[in-house]
Order: structure tokens, then sequence, then C-alpha cells
């Protein structure tokens, strides 16, 4: 049986492909700072072992990769909104520590490193769209930066030392368990409307991006364990593009409630547009999204009302 390492494995997506990897009868052991009584409820299970402590911490990470074979890296340390005001944290905490972390690796006989990357930000301002994976990179954010930085640090680590590595890029996901904060338009925007706030937007409302249900983004990851082919760098995303008032109209539609907004200035760090091309992913891979997003909307409507309703 294979064991696997899920860094970050407490938080929202880590959570949602802990649950997954148990069901496909992996031994999971989850690396994260969340304290013991606030992770989540995984499916019962004798296969999960859990480790509290920093990612900065190197005698932690090298206990966690003992006997690991198949690392999912989702620890981040910035967001796109705030890396650009303290980039060296930025740099010092994700990308060094990530690769103290590859060098462990090595040493631990890990096979394969499979990294979560940022599709939203590594490509900057598109030149095209949908976004192909052969589009320039230019970020314009330190987040963007340092997540393509650990990317080519990757392949360098494959090439060198035959570290197996898959990267995705991921876009903007969504779904039952997103609790609002600084990341997630809908988490936030559902959490504004669940509490009879106003939903505060940057800008006109007309940027656009690409929103992914957390199903699929899980059901993408998974699959990338067995994959063997050439591929080491896949766009993961819905393929669609939505504004930022396209989905406020759709929340007011699965919540039956009028939808106060209130717009702010625009950030620089915000792309017009950002929706990416998936059709390598969907070949290689075997996978489609979900086409249902007003129905997935409606499930994560559902599952916010329960859990934050007075």
């Amino acid at each position: 049986m294979k064991r696997v390492l899920v860094t970050g494995g407490a938080g929202f997506i880590g959570a949602h492909l802990v649950d997954s990897l148990i069901e496909q009868g992996y031994q999971i052991r989850v690396l994260d700072r969340i304290p013991v009584d606030l992770r989540p409820t995984w499916q019962a299970s004798a296969n999960i072992e859990y480790m509290m402590g920093d990612f900065s911490d190197h005698s932690l990470i090298d206990e966690a990769l003992k006997d690991i074979d198949i690392v999912y890296h989702l620890v981040s340390t910035t967001i796109p909104a705030s890396s650009n005001i303290d980039p060296i944290f930025d740099v010092q905490s994700n990308l060094i520590g990530t690769l103290s972390m590859l060098q462990i690796a090595l040493k631990s006989g890990v096979k394969k490193f499979i990294f979560i990357s940022s599709g939203g930000t590594v490509y900057g301002i598109p030149q095209a769209v949908p976004i192909k994976e052969n589009h320039p990179t230019d970020p314009i954010c330190s987040y963007g930066i340092a997540k393509l930085a650990i990317e080519k640090y990757l392949h360098l680590y494959e090439e060198l030392h035959g570290l197996q590595t898959l990267v995705f890029r991921l876009a903007n996901p969504y779904g039952e368990g997103q609790r609002p904060g600084a990341q997630g338009a809908i988490a936030a925007f559902m959490h504004k409307i669940v509490t009879g706030q106003p939903i505060e937007i940057w800008g006109d409302g007309s940027v656009v991006r690409d929103y992914i249900h957390i199903r699929d983004v899980v059901d993408a990851m998974v699959r990338g364990i067995a994959y063997t082919g050439k591929h080491r760098v896949f766009n993961l995303g819905s393929g669609q593009g939505r504004s930022l008032n396209e989905i406020v109209e759709a929340l007011g539609v699965v919540s039956g409630k009028p939808v106060e907004r209130v717009y702010k200035s625009g950030r620089a760090l915000d792309v017009p547009k950002s929706v990416l091309d998936i059709e390598l992913i969907q070949r290689e891979l075997g996978w489609k999204p979900s086409a249902d997003f007003i129905g997935d909307v409606g499930t994560t409507w559902n599952w916010f009302q329960q859990k934050f309703s007075k």
C-alpha cells in the first residue's frame, strides 16, 4: 500500500483530497499547523496519521517524510493579495521551504512529488484566453513568482535526480468546506449574504475568473498519482470564465435573496481575465469537470447556510 503525505491536509483543498485518498485505500499522513482539536473530521479510517507543526521546521519535515512514497504539497504561507507586501518572506517561507523539503524528500526515497501551483497568477496578464500551459509566464505578484520558481525547481530535480513530479496550475476552487477568508470570492460572497452584509467588489465587477468545484479539483489530483505520461504541468480549471458580477447574480438565484453590492477601486494585482485551457489535462488524465455550475453553487450555498446561519 502506497503511503502519501499531504502538507496542508487540514485545509479546504487538503481535507477533501485526504477523504478521496482514503476512499482509494492509501495510507495517509497529514502535516498541518491546525491544532488537533480543530482539524477536519475525515472519514473514519485507521490510515490517517496527523502531525501538527510548521512547514519551516526541518526536523518535523524529516519525520513527516519517513517511509513516504508520494507527496502532495499544498502549503502556502502567503496569498496573492498580500505577497507583494513582503516578497522576501514569500521567498524564504515558500520557495526556500519547498527546496528544503525537496532535499529531504530525495534522502527519504520519495517517488513522486505533486505540487499545487496557481493558474491564476503564474501567467500574469494573459496574451490570449483561454490560457494554455505554454503561455508566457510573467506573474505580477510575488505569490505567482514563488509558485513558478518552485515549478522550475521541480523540473530541475526530475532532470538531476529522477524524482517524478507533477504540477497542477489550479484555478479558483470553491465548494463545501471552504471558509470565508482572504481567498475565494464565492465563499466570501456567500458569507456576506448569510450574515446580511453587502458584497464588496474590487473594480466594476467585470474581472473574469475560472471557478472550479472542489470535487473536480480532487478528482484530477488523485488521478495524478497513476499518471506516467510525458507531461508534467497541467492547468486545472473549469475552462469557463465568469465575471464577479455573474457570480453575484448566480448567488442571488441559489439563495433567493436580494444581494447588495458595494464597488471599490480596482487592484493592480487583479488581471482583467483569467480562464484556463484544460484540453491537455482532459486528454492526458481522462478527466473532465462538471458542467453544472449553478447546481454546484447551490450545493455549496446549502452548506454555507447550515454552517453560518444564526
